[in-house]
């Protein structure tokens, strides 16, 4: 079997992923400093990271209809220029209400970026090649997410705007990947409502039920407990400046990184199932533990929990959704899945907010920990593999 992580179009796809994920991770460890220096409260923290993920909720479907349409790279190329210049223009930010607006605007361009990349990477390849692709981007993912709050952390140390720099590296990906990347495009020559009547006819099985509703969960965790309160926790409870928030977050995706590169031998050992079954007892055993921990560095087991969990869970349910669907209505079933991303990328620090305000940090790793179960639910009554070990 080739070396698929050595093709030069899924090393493009890396960037893309990259810059999908830049936009929150990079400013996780200034959250703290933007609360303080703008003057606002806990529960108004989370609107950056909500007004940001905002439009790829508004947008998925459309994005997913037109790459299917039109074309993977007329969607990409744009959307990478939009988020990297107003990604950069969220520097020069002088209230809170203008970082807003400037989110909003970065997120116009970010929202397509993940339905984009993982709808490539389906097309590129079939069978293992695809779980092993999925593997490798998520480990990619993975190291991004490990990177951009070191490197978020470390700028933030001269001053809160500093990590909105990062950004500007899309416009050189959005250049390289318009004369560079060779991948195939959909060929539709159904008509629109039959498009549309046989995309959801496919969605609505069991099966792709219920993986929409594990991202749906999963993302609640990851941007409710994890992304906007674990730093709030660190910083209120230890004193932890943003390099130090930086580090945790790092050790988390590292190991992400490690159990995503092993995604193909270990699907092909155990099975999809199991290792989604693995993903939620470890995301239960990280809400159970994080709140528990009575110094900064007792964090550090149950942040490894969450990484392991994360790195098993997330590419092995896109590998199975974008199994589930032809090229042709790929860009659909990834949107919809995008969709439920974004909706609980934007409401899920918005939720967890309100749950912060009535009943304290407690409740929302309670929360979080209720999430797990859920999964761990979907895995052993619904989901099956949708390959052979």
């Amino acid at each position: 079997m080739r070396r698929v992580y050595l093709d030069t179009n899924l090393q493009l796809i890396f960037g893309v992923t990259l810059m999908a994920i830049l936009g929150v991770s990079s400013i996780i460890p200034a959250l703290p400093d933007i609360m303080q220096e703008l003057d606002i409260t806990p529960v108004q923290i989370g609107l950056v990271i909500s007004i940001f993920t905002l439009p790829g909720v508004l947008l998925s479907p459309l994005v997913g209809v037109l790459a299917d349409r039109i074309g993977r790279k007329v969607i990409l190329v744009p959307s990478l220029f939009v988020f990297g210049g107003f990604g950069f223009a969220c520097f020069f930010a002088q209230s809170f209400e203008q970082l807003l607006v400037l989110r909003f605007l970065q997120g116009v361009g970010a929202g397509p970026l993940g339905v984009i990349y993982a709808t490539i990477i389906g097309d590129l390849y079939e069978g293992k090649e695809r779980g092993q692709a999925m593997g490798y981007n998520a480990s990619v993912l993975s190291i991004g997410t490990a990177a951009f709050p070191a490197v978020g952390g470390v700028l933030a140390l001269i001053g809160w705007k500093w990590p909105f720099l990062l950004p500007l590296l899309a416009i050189p990906l959005g250049l390289a990947i318009s004369t560079r990347l060779d991948s195939p495009e959909p060929s539709n020559n159904s008509s629109l409502k039959e498009y549309f009547s046989e995309a959801l006819t496919r969605m609505k099985t069991k099966q792709a039920l219920s993986l929409f509703a594990t991202t749906l969960v999963t993302f609640i965790i990851l941007y409710g407990p994890i992304v906007t309160y674990l730093p709030i926790l660190l910083d209120t409870r230890f004193d932890a400046n943003p390099a130090s928030i930086g580090l945790v977050f790092l050790i988390s995706s590292g190991f992400s990184g490690l159990a995503s590169f092993q995604l193909g031998r270990l699907s092909s050992s155990f099975g999809q199932r199991p290792l989604l079954i693995a993903a939620a007892i470890l995301y239960g055993f990280s809400m159970v533990l994080m709140p528990m921990a009575p110094g900064i560095w007792h964090v550090i087991p149950p942040v490894i929990c969450f990484g392991l969990a994360q790195g098993l869970n997330i590419p092995t349910v896109m590998t199975m959704i974008s199994s589930l669907a032809p090229m042709e209505q790929r860009g659909a079933f990834m949107a919809a899945n995008g969709f439920l991303l974004r909706l609980a990328q934007t409401l899920a620090p918005i939720f967890m907010g309100g749950i912060y305000g009535l009943f304290g940090m407690q409740a929302i790793f309670i929360t979080g920990l209720l999430c797990a179960v859920a999964i761990l639910l979907l895995a052993l009554l619904v989901i099956r593999n949708t390959d052979t070990p």
